[in-house]
């Protein structure tokens, strides 16, 4: 099987090369957190540097503990026995899709590598629409259908992903919707694997995120890991919560003779600073909160620019992604650039402006849709001295280089539709439903 680098770690890389060519580039395509390690949880990891040995499989006993109490803090009690851990939640995942085996139910759009680790299982993924706005759940009614029709014409369908918050549009569903997709999966007979890795990066707190393993907890896994929240995505730690059920003790083996053969176990000293983060102490659970609201500001400003240009967009509420549409310039973008797909409007701000997105194809979704996902987490600075002052600014938009790039793709938009764009004129309020 051929298998490429993922779309966001090629954008990135795409990005890098532009920058040691001395281009100034717009950095907007890759996922990270784009946040300095908190000094404390640097701390803690040194204090841990002595634990050389392999460990057990499923990771250590105190971060089972951890990551149990935090799920329970967040409504979901959960057994320390039945948490798993891994080096990033990416292969958690694999293994889980390893371990359940089938086809498994993906919605479009949703991240790059559900769909990728699917067919590296050897498994086909099954695409599903989304509900407007509620980004991350493939509609369930849409769900049911697909999967009947895909069992019919012979296929072994065995679970559905969600992410909850979502990548790629930063929407969260709503309770109502997490509630019906749980019960088409029960009806269905489906496991369901829930990526809640941005649950804590929801910019309004009276925003509440559902989990479907509120409504499914006997098929639901969980998952989780620091790569986020914490900015602490070269540690690679991922948590996984799997259900107190049949089903549950059994992908725990499945999993765990996974690992064994792939990972071994987590590295010592990274489980011993998960297990400090996961108990939420007071200087880490500050840190997330000026961290998500620094998100959800600049999230809003970038996404004023393109409400403005006139693109469609979900207003984000949570994490550092927006979803933009830009079809009511189809036939500019046609006649002006030579623009007829998301493809290829990517390539032409990657190439004429460095400016990094990712176009919908990257997430299920036909190549014809003129949306790309837009990251703006790398826009808070170069430096840990310039991502410290957008952290504790009351204003991170005033802040000189931030302010930049705000300007920078005030111009950029103007030039791909042709309408001057004033800054900051547009109410992120305003924006419609869409959600992809």
């Amino acid at each position: 099987m051929s298998v490429t680098v993922s779309a966001t770690l090629a954008m990135n890389e795409a990005l890098a090369e532009q920058r040691r060519r001395g281009v100034p580039v717009l950095p907007t395509g890759f996922g990270e957190a784009g946040l300095p390690v908190h000094p404390t949880m640097r701390e803690v990891l040194a204090a841990g540097s002595d634990r050389n040995a392999y460990g057990p499989v499923a990771g250590s006993h105190e971060l089972h503990v951890a990551a149990a109490g935090y799920w329970e803090r967040r409504g979901l009690p959960t057994d320390p026995g039945l948490v798993v851990a891994g080096p990033g939640s990416k292969p958690l995942l694999y293994s889980l899709l390893l371990s359940v085996g089938g086809d498994v139910a993906i919605a479009s759009p949703s991240w790059v590598s559900y769909a990728a680790q699917a067919r590296l299982a050897g498994h086909h993924p099954l695409l599903v629409p989304t509900p407007p706005a509620q980004g991350g759940i493939p509609e369930p009614d849409l769900l049911a259908a697909a999967v009947a029709d895909a069992r019919a014409a012979g296929r072994d369908v065995r679970a559905v992903i969600v992410t909850t918050p979502d990548n790629p549009t930063g929407t969260v569903a709503s309770r109502e919707t997490v509630a019906r997709l749980s019960h088409v999966a029960c009806e269905l007979d489906l496991v369901i694997i829930s990526d809640e890795i941005y649950r804590d990066l929801v910019h309004d707190p009276q925003t509440r995120v559902h989990s479907p393993a509120e409504y499914a907890p006997e098929r639901t896994v969980v998952s989780t890991g620091l790569s986020k929240s914490l900015a602490l995505g070269g540690w690679r730690l991922g948590v996984a919560r799997l259900p107190d059920s049949e089903l549950g003790r059994r992908l725990r083996a499945d999993m765990l003779g996974v690992a064994s053969e792939i990972w071994s176990s987590p590295a010592g000293p990274v489980q011993h600073a998960a297990a400090y983060a996961f108990a939420e102490p007071t200087d880490v659970a500050e840190y997330v909160a000026r961290s998500r609201r620094l998100h959800g500001i600049v999230a809003r400003a970038v996404t004023d620019r393109f409400v403005a240009a006139g693109a469609m967009v979900a207003a984000p509420q949570a994490a550092f992604y927006l979803y933009p549409d830009f079809d009511a310039w189809r036939s500019r973008l046609a006649t002006e650039h030579g623009v007829h797909s998301g493809s290829e409007l990517s390539q032409l701000l990657l190439h004429t402006h460095a400016m990094g997105v990712l176009p919908a194809a990257e997430f299920g979704e036909n190549d014809t849709a003129l949306r790309v996902r837009v990251a703006t987490s790398m826009l808070y600075g170069d430096t840990d001295a310039q991502r410290y002052s957008a952290l504790v600014a009351d204003d991170p938009t005033a802040l000189p280089w931030i302010r930049g790039h705000l300007d920078r793709l005030d111009e950029i938009l103007a030039d791909i539709t042709g309408k001057p764009v004033p800054s900051g004129a547009q109410s992120s309020a305003a924006v419609c439903s869409r959600a992809g």
